[in-house]
């Protein structure tokens, strides 16, 4: 893509892009498994199984006979309330991107962060892991609001900026938002530090570090 309109904003995914939550996710996931007697997974398979929000994940790792709806609606309910009070307990910044952010900040762009995850766990995990103020909007999974790949809460934030596609980059680490900036018509930044960095090779650009983002967005302005 060629990005032709000076740069204005920047658009973050979360998991796998500003936080490194998959320890968190897995624990809470695999105390809902054990809690209702089905086999749990290793970390490391979660990479896969997160980025398209809750219900995906559940899905995800229970067993075929399990995904009735009213043993998922049980099994959410534990995740959840398990999740928003633990999800701090190993959630980091990934090295480098808070002072990333704060540069990209400095320089006057605006900044959202856009996640799968559920509001209030979104909204509650950034506010406490990066310095107030540093993003203008945060956006997590609502009622009514379809999830990525769907552009519909990128359009939202847009709109609140008052600024066109073009004008926004997207940043993520998985298909599943290389495809909602394409979706949304915004230019892509895929980042290789996340969750399934072989995904990011499908954006406009990629960084293979977040010291690397800056530029990325200078050199495009």
């Amino acid at each position: 893509m060629i990005v032709t309109k000076k740069i204005k904003a920047v658009l973050f995914d979360l998991d796998g892009t500003l936080l490194n939550t998959i320890d968190d996710i897995a624990d809470s996931a695999n105390y809902t498994l054990e809690k209702f007697g089905y086999p749990t997974h290793p970390v490391g398979a979660y990479r896969y199984f997160v980025g398209q929000g809750a219900d995906y994940l559940l899905s995800a790792i229970v067993p075929d006979s399990a995904r009735d709806p009213e043993n998922m609606n049980s099994l959410k309910k534990v995740y959840v309330e398990r999740y928003n009070a633990h999800s701090l307990d190993k959630t980091r910044p990934y090295d480098g991107i808070v002072e990333a952010v704060k540069e990209l900040r400095e320089t006057g762009l605006k900044l959202a962060v856009i996640s799968n995850k559920p509001d209030e766990a979104t909204k509650s995990t950034v506010l406490s892991t990066f310095p107030e103020g540093l993003f203008d909007f945060l956006a997590g999974a609502k009622p009514g609001v379809p999830l990525k790949p769907d552009p519909a809460i990128v359009r939202i934030v847009l709109d609140e900026f008052g600024i066109s596609p073009e004008q926004a980059f997207f940043v993520g680490d998985t298909s599943v938002d290389l495809a909602t900036a394409k979706n949304a018509r915004c230019p892509s930044i895929g980042v290789t530090w996340g969750f399934r960095p072989e995904e990011a090779a499908g954006a406009d650009f990629v960084a293979d570090a977040p010291s690397e983002l800056p530029g990325l967005v200078a050199g495009r302005e």
